[in-house]
């Protein structure tokens, strides 16, 4: 099958969506992803986009069993 539709999407974009990574500070690379940080909507490659994935995802479960076990607590001393 041909491919002729891929990256239409970031054709229109400035620099065809490449500048300068606000948080690893690379340059001409793909920074399509807007995140929020320190309040300020910034512009992001996809290396940080997935770290800050993967370290939100590692602090969830730690914080999840503290409050489920909360209930648990409550409910035994009934």
């Amino acid at each position: 099958m041909s491919k002729n539709h891929r990256g239409s999407g970031i054709r229109s974009l400035p620099a065809h969506g490449r500048g300068t990574c606000a948080i690893c500070g690379k340059t001409d690379i793909k920074v399509l992803w807007e995140k929020e940080i320190n309040g300020e909507t910034v512009n992001i490659c996809k290396f940080c986009n997935a770290a800050l994935k993967n370290k939100a995802r590692a602090e969830a479960p730690a914080a999840a069993p503290a409050a489920e076990e909360a209930p648990v607590a409550e409910a035994a001393a009934e």
